[in-house]
C-alpha cells in the first residue's frame, strides 16, 4: 500500500534531547498546533521553564525512570506507541486491548558521547555513562515506522519541521518523514561507530590497521565542480573533525576542490617547521613544492622561497608557520597568489591582502601535517576500482642515530643542516623527486619525472635558470639511485652532499662515484615515496 499524501493531524510527541539548543521555540510551535509533549527528566524541566505543557514519560507509561534514569523509555506503551501500523486491524485491536496510544512525533538527539570522550581527563565509567540506550531505541522506532511517524534527531531540523507542518494543517508530508528517517540510521550508525572505536581500537593481531574501516564520512560542502568543470565534487569530514574545524577562510572565494588539495600539501610541507622559531615559508603549485626556506622573518623566508622558482610559484598556494606581518604582506604582493595559508594575520596584512577580491585567506587553526585528523582517523585514503586503499601517513623523521654516513667523507655541520632541511622538503615532493637545497632554503626541485635523472637534470635545470648558485648544495633523493647517472648530474652541478635510503643493487657503485667526487653521502634507511 503506498505511503499516504499525509498521516493526519499530528496529536502527541515525544521530546528527550540532550542538546536543547532552539528547543522551546519548537515545542512552543508544536503546542500552536495542539500537540501534547511527552518529555523526559532534564528535557521536561528545560519545556516547563519555557511555558510549554509537558507529560512526563512516567506519567504516559505508568511506571517510573528506574536506575538513575537508564531505563525510562524502554516500555512498550513508548515503543508501541511508535511501531503500530495505524492502518493495520490487529494492531489497533492490541493497542485498544492495552490501553495505548499513538506517539506521531519523536524529537531526540543523543547523549554527548563523542564531547565526553574527546574531553581531556574523561573517564572509562564517564565514556560508559554516555552511551545511549533509549534515545536511539525511540529513533528507530520512529524511523522503521516513517510511513506514519515524523523523527527528528537534529536541532537544524526543527524549522524545516514547522514549515512542513504548516503547509500540511498539522501534518507532515511523506517525503519529508522519509528523509529524516535516513538522517536518523545515518545518525545511529555514526554514534555506534564513534562508540566502538573509542573501546575496539584495531582488532588484536591487526597492527594499526582495522580490519574493518566504517569511515562514516559526512558531506561538509558541496564544490563547484571537481578536479574538472564537468565533474561534480564535494567535500566530506570525519564526524567531530571536519576542514572547517582546522582551517578558517577569512576573505575570497569559495575553495575548490583543487585549492583544497593545493592547500592540505602547503600547510602540511610548512607543518614540517612548525615547532621551530624560524619562520618558514612554502610555497605550492600542483600539490607540488616549487620553493621553501627558512628566515628570520617571513618576509625574508619569502623571498628565498619565491627565488627557487618565481615562474612556478605565480598563482600558487602559499603556506606560513607564523602569523603574517604587515611588512611581510607588502613583500608577498609582489607576485600574485591564490590562496594564503598561516595561523593568522595581522590586522596590518588583512587589509593589504584583502585588496585583491579573489585572493583566499585562510587561518589554520592548528597545524595540518599528516596526523591532524581526529583520532582514529589517522589514515590517508585512495580509491582504487572496487576499494580503497588505505595507508598510514608518511610522518617519518630524521632519527639521527639511524642515520649512516656510507662516503669516506661525513657531511660538515653546514651540510648536515642542508641534507636535513633537503630531505624534510623532498617528503612532498612527487616522485621521483630531487631536492636541492641549502642550509634554509630550496635551490631546485624535480618532480614527478618517470626516471630520476631526469628530475635531476630538472633541479639543476631549475636552478640555472633563475641565477642559484648550487656550489656546495645538499642533494636529497625521496628513493635510491638506482644508477650513476643521478647522482653525477647533481655532483657536477655543485652538490657536495646527498642524502638518500640506500638499498639500490648498485649502491658500492654510487658510493665509489661519490666518493671520486669528494661528496659526503648518507643514507637514511627511509624512503619517500609519494605517488
Amino acid at each position: 500500500m503506498p505511503a499516504p499524501s499525509t498521516t493526519g493531524p499530528i496529536r502527541r510527541a515525544l521530546i528527550s534531547v540532550s542538546d536543547k539548543s532552539g528547543l522551546a521555540e519548537f515545542a512552543l510551535d508544536l503546542a500552536k498546533f495542539g500537540i501534547e509533549i511527552i518529555s523526559t527528566g532534564g528535557t521536561a524541566q528545560a519545556l516547563r521553564s519555557a511555558g510549554v505543557q509537558v507529560v512526563e514519560v512516567s506519567q504516559f507509561t505508568g511506571f517510573p525512570e528506574i536506575l538513575d534514569g537508564r531505563v525510562k523509555t524502554l516500555h512498550p506503551r513508548v515503543h508501541g506507541g511508535l511501531l503500530y501500523l495505524r492502518d493495520n486491524p490487529l494492531h489497533r485491536k492490541a493497542m485498544e486491548e492495552h490501553g495505548m496510544a499513538a506517539i506521531d512525533l519523536v524529537v531526540v538527539n543523543l547523549y554527548p558521547f563523542e564531547a565526553t570522550v574527546r574531553r581531556p581527563g574523561a573517564t572509562r565509567e564517564e565514556a560508559i555513562e554516555q552511551i545511549d540506550i533509549g534515545g536511539p531505541s525511540m529513533l528507530r522506532s520512529a524511523a522503521k515506522n516513517h510511513r506514519w511517524v515524523t523523527v527528528v534527531c537534529r536541532p537544524e531540523q526543527y524549522r524545516e519541521v514547522v514549515e512542513d507542518l504548516k503547509i500540511h494543517g498539522g501534518s507532515t508530508s511523506p517525503g519529508l518523514r522519509e528523509r529524516l528517517a535516513v538522517e536518523v540510521f545515518r545518525a545511529t550508525a555514526a554514534y555506534d561507530r564513534t562508540i566502538a572505536e573509542h573501546f575496539g581500537g584495531a582488532p588484536a593481531g591487526q597492527g594499526p590497521l582495522p580490519g574493518r574501516l566504517d569511515l562514516g564520512l559526512v558531506k561538509e560542502r558541496d564544490l563547484r565542480y571537481g578536479e574538472n568543470p564537468h565533474q561534480r565534487g564535494a567535500l566530506y569530514a570525519w564526524s567531530g573533525g571536519g576542514f572547517g574545524n582546522q582551517f578558517e577562510t577569512l576573505h575570497g572565494k569559495e575553495l575548490s576542490h583543487n585549492n583544497l588539495l593545493d592547500l592540505t600539501a602547503a600547510a602540511a610541507l610548512v607543518a614540517e617547521w612548525a615547532d621551530e622559531a624560524a619562520a618558514a615559508v612554502a610555497i605550492i603549485k600542483h600539490t607540488n613544492p616549487c620553493g621553501a626556506a627558512l628566515g628570520r622573518t617571513v618576509a625574508e623566508a619569502w623571498t628565498k622561497a619565491l627565488a627557487t622558482d618565481p615562474d612556478s610559484a605565480s598563482g600558487g598556494i602559499v603556506a606560513v608557520n607564523r602569523p603574517i606581518d604587515a611588512g611581510a604582506a607588502e613583500a608577498m604582493e609582489s607576485l600574485f597568489t591564490e590562496i594564503i595559508v598561516a595561523p593568522d594575520f595581522e590586522p596590518g596584512a588583512l587589509e593589504i591582502f584583502q585588496r585583491k577580491k579573489s585572493r583566499i585567506l585562510v587561518r589554520r587553526r592548528r597545524p595540518a601535517g599528516p596526523s591532524a585528523g581526529p583520532p582514529p582517523f589517522l589514515f590517508e585514503l585512495r580509491s582504487v576500482p572496487g576499494g580503497v586503499l588505505v595507508q598510514e601517513p608518511d610522518a617519518a623523521d630524521l632519527d639521527a642515530g639511524a642515520l649512516r654516513v656510507v662516503t669516506r667523507r661525513s657531511p660538515s655541520a653546514r651540510e648536515m643542516e642542508a641534507l636535513r632541511f633537503a630531505w624534510r622538503v623532498v617528503k612532498h615532493v612527487k616522485s621521483n623527486a630531487i631536492v636541492l637545497a641549502g642550509a634554509d632554503r630550496t635551490l631546485g626541485v624535480g618532480a614527478g619525472q618517470m626516471s630520476r635523472v631526469d628530475s635531476a637534470r630538472l633541479a639543476v635545470l631549475k636552478a640555472a635558470r633563475f641565477g642559484l648558485d648550487l656550489k656546495g648544495c645538499a642533494c636529497a633523493s625521496d628513493a635510491f639511485f638506482p644508477f650513476l647517472d643521478g647522482l653525477i648530474t647533481v655532483a657536477e652541478a655543485g652538490a657536495t652532499a646527498a642524502i638518500q635510503p640506500g638499498g639500490s643493487r648498485r649502491d658500492a657503485e654510487v658510493i665509489a662515484a661519490a666518493d671520486e667526487r669528494g661528496m659526503a653521502m648518507v643514507f637514511t634507511g627511509i624512503r619517500h615515496f609519494r605517488h
